[in-house]
């Protein structure tokens, strides 16, 4: 959550590795994620349409089953290589009737980073979104000339390059690197270890097989009624056990909150109390920052399901659990995809937790763009990653109502991470912070992630508001235009469904600044129309933040 190595999701190895993305068509009808939909989501009286069709974790799951079982068909629609194979990752279906399925790809049983994508279909019409400019992958050969162990000598110096405590060598494995250039055969090698500032590392560094380069490297942890201490008295999910309460939330698929004591392994011990009372808002009572650790959780629930119908950070009705007071003067949280969990610490001098409600949906939503497009966690795609959890993390908020916690486009501004009682992130401008990008530039891939999701930041709230001074919900703002055009928001609500049908069906994990434009009018032309005003003022929005 910090804007140091920070918040995390654990990085698929299948994921493809840096922000270049290239949406390329193939199959029977070529297309990108620029393209003009097949057909608007109206019904007769003119009436927009839910941007996605309900779906029950059944027919989630017949649907992936179906995919699955058509996968070396589709294979071949799209012209892949006899030796390549689709593995269904996810299915999501439009309102009327479009059903979007992304695929993971293989090499002779080998991952291909990269080559993940996301086929398009209805009726007879078929496109595809591609990470990779690849069309089909071919190798020599999948017997290495440099040896695993080579590899894993390499991973260590890199992970003392990057100051990594305590490194581990975890092994290395055979994949195929896609992700720019001709396809490699390559080691994926994981050293574990501590950052700098105690979150828990996991350095993946790609070896070319045949030659020993280094070809990238990067981190698979990403640094974003009770009484709780940022959200006040609220009502959470709870289970009686005997005697006893549990902090265990079995009406959103079994959430679990848990104290870990300062340590920083395990699961922790689940809360329990003698009564349905919980915490009492100050941070010397332990199940403080456990409401709302809980509260975070529930209202992250239920913001995906009420607004997008999504059940769950995988869609699949299974729910994370919660982990707080991890280490000691831990000034930070990061969600784990390994455990499926959110880890909070308890701030410096452990006495501002990292518990609060915009920081639970940043964190949380780690998982979701994880069980979606991917992300890379580097280069312009790491910015949009950690821009969709900013995103989402104030949607949370918003949703959440709660007059404790009022909502704002400020990020961890409860928090106090750097001391000056300031937030950490500005929506509006986020310049503001004194590193963050306004506007994209030529060198936005090479910036933090943390600072070139600024672009993404300032193009989420000049679509929600629009540009120039006001008030909202008690908060000032004042948003510029890099074009000096006057901006009018199409509001918050719409511009979160662009941006979740975005990521549900048109990112990949190399979309980059310019192909997240081409998506989001994808996706606001599918869901208002190409003619629609939705569609014009996200065009004319990331001009604003000179995307084109």
């Amino acid at each position: 959550m910090r804007s140091t190595p920070h918040s995390s999701r654990r990085v698929r190895s299948s994921a493809t590795i840096i922000a270049l993305a290239a949406l390329v068509a193939a199959g029977v009808q070529a297309g990108t994620a620029g393209a003009a939909p097949a057909a608007d989501h109206v019904d007769a009286s003119g009436a927009h349409l839910a941007p996605l069709a309900p779906l029950s974790t059944a027919q989630r799951s017949a649907l992936i089953t179906a995919a699955q079982g058509s996968s070396t068909a589709t294979a071949r629609s799209l012209g892949l290589g006899a030796q390549e194979r689709l593995v269904v990752k996810d299915v999501v279906k439009d309102a009327d009737g479009t059903v979007h399925t992304r695929y993971d790809r293989t090499y002779a049983g080998l991952p291909v980073l990269g080559g993940d994508l996301v086929v398009h279909a209805k009726g007879k019409r078929q496109t595809v979104t591609k990470a990779s400019s690849a069309r089909s992958i071919a190798v020599p050969s999948t017997t290495p000339k440099v040896p695993a162990a080579t590899a894993q000598k390499s991973a260590l110096s890199a992970a003392s390059d990057a100051k990594t405590a305590k490194p581990a060598a975890n092994g290395a494995r055979k994949v195929i690197w896609a992700v720019t250039g001709k396809p490699v055969l390559a080691w994926e090698s994981i050293v574990s270890g501590v950052q700098k500032d105690g979150t828990p590392s996991q350095l993946h560094v790609i070896t070319d097989a045949t030659t020993g380069k280094k070809l990238y490297s990067f981190d698979g942890i990403e640094t974003g009624t009770g009484t709780g201490q940022y959200n006040g008295q609220v009502t959470i999910g709870t289970t009686r056990s005997g005697s006893s309460y549990q902090l265990l939330d079995n009406t959103r698929g079994g959430h679990r909150t848990t104290d870990l004591n300062q340590g920083t392994s395990g699961t922790g011990t689940l809360f329990t109390n003698s009564s349905d009372t919980w915490g009492d808002g100050t941070q010397s009572n332990r199940q403080t920052a456990g409401v709302d650790a809980h509260y975070g959780a529930q209202e992250t629930w239920d913001f995906y399901k009420q607004t997008f119908g999504r059940s769950g950070i995988r869609n699949d009705g299974v729910a994370s659990s919660s982990r707080v007071h991890y280490g000691d003067n831990y000034v930070n949280a990061f969600w784990d995809d390994s455990c499926f969990c959110m880890t909070y610490g308890d701030g410096q001098g452990n006495n501002n937790p990292l518990t609060a409600l915009d920081v639970a949906g940043h964190e949380m939503s780690h998982g979701v763009t994880s069980a979606t497009a991917g992300l890379e966690y580097a280069g312009e795609s790491g910015g949009l990653n950690e821009a969709t959890s900013d995103i989402m993390g104030t949607g949370v908020e918003f949703f959440a109502n709660n007059p404790k916690t009022p909502a704002n486009y400020l990020i961890g501004e409860q928090i106090n991470i750097n001391g000056d009682g300031k937030p950490l992130r500005y929506m509006d401008q986020p310049s503001k912070d004194g590193t963050s990008l306004d506007y994209w530039s030529a060198d936005a891939g090479n910036v933090d992630v943390h600072y070139s999701s600024g672009i993404a930041n300032h193009f989420f709230y000049l679509l929600s508001e629009g540009s120039g001074a006001k008030t909202i919900n008690g908060f000032s703002y004042d948003s510029p235009t890099y074009d000096g055009s006057t901006l009018t928001g199409i509001g918050r609500d719409k511009a979160l469904a662009i941006w979740y049908k975005a990521l549900t069906t048109y990112f990949t994990s190399t979309t980059n600044y310019s192909a997240a434009r081409q998506a989001t009018l994808q996706a606001a032309g599918d869901l208002y129309g190409t003619n629609g005003s939705e569609y014009q003022a996200v065009a004319a929005t990331w001009t604003a933040v000179n995307v084109n």
